[in-house]
């Protein structure tokens, strides 16, 4: 397994930006398929967006819409989501996930290394 950490959340005022880091250790991220999903109270898991073994990037377009941006540092085994344009409705626990497989799956259980999730608060 991989041991993931994330940081960055915090509480940010609706069209304001953050950016989340995800720093992993004990594999190299570029070897796994890693992900953002956010869970808000009362509501399930759900997919935020990917990047694969090759860089490839997939998002969930349904409300991301081109205001959030996955990136990754491959030096530094770390992976980043910024989020810009921030909505009330954005307002989640963020996890970083990560999983040994060939592609990128939406189904959060199909990750089987996480962090500990970071709050992110937006307010109007």
């Amino acid at each position: 397994q991989m041991q993931l950490v994330e940081s960055g959340g915090g509480l940010v005022q609706a069209g304001g930006s953050l950016r989340l880091s995800c720093a992993a250790s004990g594999r190299t991220i570029t070897n796994w398929i890693t992900a953002w999903f956010r869970q808000a109270p009362g509501k399930a898991r759900e997919f935020v967006g990917a990047i694969d073994r090759s860089g490839g990037i997939e998002m969930n377009t349904d409300y991301v819409k081109g205001r959030f941006t996955i990136t990754r540092d491959n030096a530094n085994n770390t992976m980043y989501l910024q989020m810009n344009d921030l909505k009330r409705q954005d307002t989640a626990v963020d996890y970083c996930a990560a999983g040994y497989m060939p592609y990128v799956s939406r189904n959060y259980k199909k990750y089987d290394s996480w962090g500990q999730g970071t709050q992110v608060t937006v307010s109007s």
